[in-house]
């Protein structure tokens, strides 16, 4: 019996072959991604158990899509089948001052269809403990935040632990769609998981004196928008990214965990990443600090594995997190050296 289950699109990314642009690209790569399967991936390489829940086509890329999942011991059996598009994006990797380009062909896809009768929320949360999605899901069409809801509300009743990404997506809905929508469903929320700008694009809630394009972040700015947001929603935590964009190779990258209950700010260590692939870095510090919330770990601990599972992220290609449990607390117990290991 699944004791996460996670909700959301999953897409087929589109790439071109190393650092190319999409105008002289004639060959891409073709890989399967989105947020909260990343997340589901990550648990499921960690040794929980884990389903993940969509809808998706029965034709060939639909099928492809759920095998993608299932190599990695996800469970797909909540997936429901129908409607006739996988999503799709496309994705240009950026290079030095150059940064990544995503454009989206997700309209009508099978998700973005669906319908609340789709999914028996009753069914799917039992025996679960935890229930995780992001803004990125409500924001592909008003039937969808309805789904989100009834998912938010079916997951209350059966004494789950639920998480949120806010996740904001510009190219998706506008500010104030996302503010109504999200203000609805953060009231069932008690994980808040936000970076720089999330926080500020949904709630117009933002950390003074930061400049996230030069690199400055602000401590205090940062427990100010933490308790902001705890003060407004009731979150038992409240996680912030702290990304410090040198270039689209490198990158300062560190997290901060609000425990609302001991009024504790934890701050994580800094990583500073070279960047093989970000796309998905945000998921992979979802997925580590859901496993260490889950498996006992303090607020200190938990944004520490969570921080150092998405540090190994960025060093991999595709959305998905593969990184194995020890590989983390490698990472997270000091041993960032990257020395080979005979």
């Amino acid at each position: 019996m699944a004791k996460v289950i996670t909700f959301g699109e999953l897409m087929l990314r589109l790439q071109p072959y190393n650092y190319e642009r999409f105008v002289q690209c004639d060959h891409v790569e073709f890989t399967f991604g989105g947020g909260e399967a990343n997340v589901a991936v990550s648990l499921a390489n960690y040794g929980m158990d884990v389903a993940y829940v969509t809808k998706l086509p029965t034709h060939a890329i639909g099928q492809a899509a759920v095998n993608s999942l299932r190599r990695y011991g996800v469970d797909t059996s909540k997936i429901t089948r129908g409607g006739d598009r996988v999503g799709i994006y496309f994705n240009e990797k950026g290079a030095s001052q150059r940064g990544s380009v995503c454009i989206y062909d997700r309209a009508n896809s099978a998700i973005a269809k669906a319908t609340c009768a789709d999914f028996d929320w009753d069914s799917i949360f039992e025996g679960a403990e935890w229930f995780h999605f992001t803004g990125i899901t409500p924001a592909l069409g008003a039937n969808v935040v309805e789904i989100c809801k009834e998912a938010c509300r079916a997951a209350k009743a059966h004494g789950l632990k639920i998480s949120c990404d806010l996740n904001y997506r510009g190219k998706l809905w506008t500010r104030a769609e996302a503010r109504e929508a999200m203000t609805e469903l953060c009231q069932y929320v008690d994980v808040c998981i936000s970076n720089e700008e999330d926080a500020k694009d949904v709630f117009g809630i933002e950390a003074e004196a930061t400049d996230i394009y030069g690199g400055k972040l602000n401590h205090d700015g940062y427990k100010s928008v933490a308790k902001q947001l705890a003060d407004k929603f009731g979150f038992e935590y409240v996680a912030i990214t702290l990304r410090e964009s040198h270039s689209a190779f490198d990158n300062g990258w560190s997290a901060m965990l609000y425990d609302v209950k001991a009024d504790n700010y934890c701050f994580s260590k800094k990583y500073e990443l070279h960047i093989i692939d970000r796309v998905g870095g945000g998921d992979s510090f979802g997925g580590g600090l859901i496993y260490g919330l889950m498996n006992g770990k303090d607020a200190q601990a938990a944004v520490e594995f969570a921080v150092a599972a998405s540090a190994l992220k960025h060093s991999i290609e595709g959305d998905y997190n593969m990184v194995t449990l020890a590989e983390v607390e490698k990472l997270a117990g000091g041993d960032g050296s990257g020395r080979i290991q005979r």
